[in-house]
């Protein structure tokens, strides 16, 4: 009560900036929508404030669900994708929608189960703080939203990338799925095992097996069956996450392309920043031609993914569910490529890895807007369960999204973002281990405000970025702070972090006000 209330007393001199954009999607509902920039969202049909009045009216019965999980999906690929340039225009644009933890297996526990990192337990990819053997170990599989739904009636499906240090050759199918396609290590696209609802096969090297296209069709089938039955349907991707394998039929796409050489793109570290920056070496020019090849595959290997959210609302409306059927676009994190000097990855606490596209279509949901509230992959599991009507797990912490998805105006909805990461994990089976020795940060945790991004890291450095005078968080100003400014940061922070029920989290991320 003490910290809280030091936090209350401090916010009187606490001041937060105006909101901006960036070269890693909208910010505000007033962010740029020029693709060249690698900003988003492009093709954004209205890009003002949202939508206020009498709410747009929903399905009156449950409602179908397909969530389409990109792996590693940035901002900047949105604009050679015209089916989800599409989307754009037919639904809502989140504009400040941030992941729990720049990380798959974490990012993806909160997915499921509504949780941050501190209640799920999963913080890294494998060992004793992360993977599919700790998410086991820590009851998650029991508090998701596939359980929810499952037992409301649902038909359940999962088709592609699980949870890391999942093995698809263990016959039992996952807990609240009644139907199963999953996947272990996919991420060349080609020559992997599928677990299909208990029954292991093999996949090998001809174009047919490219997986993507696999789990599509697999998809475009489960929804044709049962129409008596209402359905949730998440399709989990492997791409564009490395090696970057694209289609065979993409291979030669988009020739010439280079990735964005945005204002971060190669700059050098100063002496304000975290000592883990500042260890970075600058990128050689041989990185560089590997960056651009590499960003040119991930534009390549997209087009599969879009090609399926077609596919699929073509199989949607063949079923006569078009009217009753939300489709929900995202990813687990974001992806960096030679931002801050950095080499490719993620885990890094700035929007290049924590801000993704969430976008929405369906009932209800009116076209070609934009919302600025500040969303958290916790908040789909309670969405999907209210979707579904049905009450979501109890152990879940973060908000329904619905009421903004219909047009609706929440007040207060967010003011804050928790980001909790944990250090490089050295599990030698883990896809993202070269992250850690091509500078991934120790842990940290962080708040992401409209207009501000606050990172406190073990060992006592602290990060500090204004977005309204450093939109690509290039200066750390926490020095500039005053000590009322740190106390209100810092207690909140602490509040976030020791929040372990919805109440309590959602008191928590009101402490500080909404940037003006």
């Amino acid at each position: 009560m003490k910290s809280i209330a030091r936090s209350c007393a401090a916010l009187a001199t606490v001041f937060f900036l105006a909101h901006c954009s960036n070269d890693y999607g909208p910010t505000t509902a007033t962010a740029a929508t020029d693709p060249a920039d690698g900003g988003g969202p492009p093709g954004a049909v209205d890009a003002e404030s949202p939508e206020v009045g009498a709410p747009v009216p929903g399905p009156p019965k449950k409602a179908n669900v397909i969530f389409i999980l990109a792996d590693d999906f940035t901002w900047n690929l949105v604009q050679f994708m015209p089916n989800l340039l599409q989307m754009q225009k037919d639904g809502v644009t989140f504009a400040n929608y941030f992941v729990t933890d720049s990380l798959c297996c974490p990012s993806r526990t909160s997915i499921l189960t509504g949780m941050y990192p501190h209640d799920s337990g999963v913080f890294t990819n494998g060992g004793n703080d992360g993977g599919y053997a700790t998410f086991l170990a820590k009851g998650n599989e029991a508090k998701t939203f596939a359980n929810a739904l499952s037992s409301s009636g649902y038909r359940t499906a999962l088709m592609g990338k699980y949870l890391n240090g999942y093995d698809p050759l263990t016959p039992a199918v996952p807990n609240g799925w009644t139907e199963w396609a999953g996947a272990g290590n996919g991420y060349k696209n080609f020559n992997y095992d599928l677990n299909e609802s208990g029954t292991v096969h093999h996949y090998g090297s001809a174009d047919t097996d490219y997986l993507t296209d696999v789990v599509a069709g697999l998809g475009a089938t489960f929804v044709a069956k049962d129409p008596s039955k209402p359905f949730l349907l998440e399709i989990a991707t492997f791409t564009p996450h490395a090696p970057y394998i694209p289609a065979p039929r993409d291979a030669n796409a988009f020739p010439g392309l280079t990735i964005p050489r945005t204002s971060p793109y190669g700059a050098r570290p100063s002496a304000t920043d975290p000592s883990w920056l500042q260890a970075i070496p600058a990128l050689t020019p041989k990185e560089k031609d590997n960056m651009d090849g590499s960003f040119r595959m991930r534009a390549q290997a997209v087009q599969a993914i879009d090609k399926m959210i077609g596919s699929l609302r073509a199989a949607v409306a063949k079923a006569g569910q078009a009217d009753n059927t939300y489709f929900v676009f995202s990813s687990d994190n974001g992806y960096h490529m030679g931002e801050h000097s950095l080499r490719p990855g993620k885990q890094t606490a700035f929007d290049t890895d924590i801000h993704v596209p969430l976008i929405v279509i369906g009932p209800g949901v009116p076209a070609g807007k934009t919302r600025d509230e500040i969303v958290q992959n916790i908040d789909l599991c309670s969405t999907f369960a209210e979707l579904g009507q049905t009450a979501p797990p109890p152990t879940q912490t973060g908000r329904s999204l619905v009421p903004l998805l219909h047009g609706q105006t929440v007040a207060d909805f967010r003011n804050v973002a928790l980001v909790e990461h944990h250090g490089a994990n050295f599990d030698p089976t883990d896809p993202d281990l070269p992250e850690a020795d091509s500078g991934a940060p120790p842990t940290y945790t962080a708040l992401r405000m409209k207009s501000s991004v606050y990172v406190e890291y073990t060992g006592g450095e602290i990060e500090y970025h204004a977005h309204a005078t450093d939109p690509y968080e290039l200066n750390n100003t926490a020095a500039s702070l005053t000590a009322p400014q740190k106390a209100a940061l810092h207690d909140t922070l602490m509040a976030l972090k020791g929040c372990h029920d919805a109440a309590s989290c959602w008191a928590a991320q009101h402490l500080l006000p909404n940037a003006p």
